[in-house]
């Protein structure tokens, strides 16, 4: 792209100093990417998304001040907000589901490859989710687990009426997202093409009224429990 007006705009949220650095390097090294300001908490990033308008705001979780999953909660309940993309080393799984829940479009490991992070930072400026199978599996068991501490799950009741709107197939899909599956993976449970299960994940973001596939399985899980 020709012009910094034409590229993803990002902001890199992170209270270590070099990790914003290293994510600048890699990010300023795209020709459709640019970093258009650093935040250490989560305060000065409200306050720096109000002045840049970024497309994407690279979220971490844990910072002193206001935390990621506040900041996200803010930010999303603002006017044609940024998408946001939340960095976790996976210690505050909790944290990371929460930021989910308020619609976050993705989370990436800080130790995931360069490569990885900047297609995950173009895939949810698109607004679709960055979430790996695998990883969204883990966050729903971290979630669902004995262990869990996280306390704003829907009641039963409430995860079954939404999931009433859906079609057989629909809520065949929701249960294979909610199982961790990819779309191809999807389809061969099923055993329908890959476009279907695709539109089906389409009708499932408008009849949920949800912004990522973590927010389908958790709806499922919520249900059946």
């Amino acid at each position: 792209m020709d012009s910094e007006r034409e590229r993803v705009r990002v902001v890199i949220v992170d209270d270590d100093q070099l990790v914003r650095m290293a994510l600048r390097l890699v990010i300023d090294g795209e020709p459709d990417l640019t970093v258009v300001a650093e935040a250490r908490d989560g305060d000065i990033a409200l306050t720096v998304v109000d002045e840049q308008r970024p497309d994407v705001v690279l979220m971490d979780v844990r910072m002193p001040g206001r935390d990621g999953l506040s900041a996200t909660r803010e930010l999303l309940t603002r006017p044609a907000p940024p998408r946001v993309l939340v960095l976790t080393t996976f210690d505050s799984d909790d944290l990371v589901l929460g930021a989910l829940r308020a619609g976050a479009l993705g989370f990436v490991l800080k130790d995931t490859p360069p490569s990885r992070i900047v297609d995950a930072v173009r895939t949810v400026a698109t607004g679709d989710p960055a979430l790996s199978p695998a990883a969204t599996a883990r966050v729903i068991a971290a979630a669902t687990g004995p262990h869990s501490s996280e306390a704003r799950r829907p009641s039963r009741e409430a995860a079954r009426k939404r999931l009433s709107a859906l079609t057989e197939r629909e809520l065949d899909t929701a249960r294979a997202i909610a199982d961790g599956l990819g779309n191809a993976e999807i389809a061969e449970r099923l055993h329908i093409g890959v476009a279907t299960v695709k539109a089906h994940a389409s009708s499932l973001f408008a009849k949920l009224a949800v912004e990522n596939r973590v927010q389908i399985a958790l709806l499922v899980r919520d249900a059946e429990e």
